[in-house]
Parts: structure tokens; C-alpha cells; sequence
């Protein structure tokens, strides 16, 4: 099932220059399927359900320090996904259970930083801040896995 994620304005990449208002991404399992405007895509694919956020939708981040501290891996691989990353790197998934953990929610291990952005048919890594900056929901490989209450 194709899902419809519809913000306030989307940036493809973060240092983006121009936002798209009321932009909106497709995904489609755990890929991409197309972006736009709601008005657009919501046309281009009406079978699909539609997660409106109050924010700014954009690609998940590269978390690039130390993982939070939390009592288990699990705990502190939970605390990335709430900050909107989907990916840490490799020198701090050192911890016993940090990249098992890691891997049985999507989250990417990566050798070095990256450029993050959202791409047609690449993997559905997507983060919604709000004004204040805080993250609202991060979709990590097509599957909601954080969402503010």
C-alpha cells in the first residue's frame, strides 16, 4: 500500500534552496515512489493513504555523534530515530548490541557522513521538524518508526 506524506513544505535536501508548499513524497515499500505537491500526487495516486504533519518534511539525517544514552541498545537506537535520523556512524555503533539493533529497525551504519536527500525510487528515509525545530515523525526505510504524541 502506497502511503502519502503531506507537510507544510518539503525540502528535497536540507540545504535546499527552494521549498515545495504543501509538498508531498510517495512511498511505496521501503522506496520513494515520487514527489510533488499534494494536489499532484494525491491525483496521480488516490488509493493511497495520506499522514498529514504540521511541519517540515525533508530527508532523515545522519546522526554523527555518540548514540544517546539509554539502558539497552534498543533504547538508544530508538533515541536516534526520535531526533529524525535513520543512520548512524560506524565509530559510535561500537557497543555490545548497538548494530544488531540498529539493523532490526532499518537503521543504516555508515563509514562516513553523507549528503541526505529525497530521490525518486531511492530508500523512504524521511523526517518531519517542526517550527522549533524538533523532529514530529521519522520514517526509516518506508515504515513510520517515530512519531511525537
Amino acid at each position: 500500500m502506497e502511503t502519502l506524506h503531506v507537510a507544510d513544505e518539503l525540502r528535497r535536501a536540507w540545504d535546499a534552496a527552494e521549498p515545495i508548499k504543501g509538498g508531498s513524497v510517495v512511498v511505496a515499500g521501503d522506496r520513494i515512489g515520487a514527489v510533488g505537491t499534494f494536489e499532484e500526487l494525491r491525483e496521480r495516486f488516490p488509493g493511497a493513504r495520506v499522514r498529514k504533519w504540521a511541519g517540515v518534511l525533508g530527508p532523515a539525517r545522519v546522526h554523527e555523534g555518540p548514540l544517546p544514552d539509554a539502558p539497552t541498545p534498543r533504547e538508544r537506537i530508538h533515541a536516534v530515530l526520535k531526533l529524525g535520523a535513520v543512520a548512524v556512524l560506524s565509530e559510535h555503533a561500537t557497543a555490545p548490541g548497538l548494530r544488531a539493533a540498529a539493523a532490526r529497525v532499518g537503521v543504516l551504519v555508515l563509514p562516513a557522513v553523507r549528503r541526505t536527500e529525497i530521490t525518486e525510487t531511492e530508500r523512504a528515509d524521511l523526517a518531519v521538524f517542526d517550527a522549533d525545530g524538533r523532529c514530529v515523525a521519522t520514517v526509516c526505510a518506508g515504515r513510520l518508526v517515530h512519531r511525537r504524541a
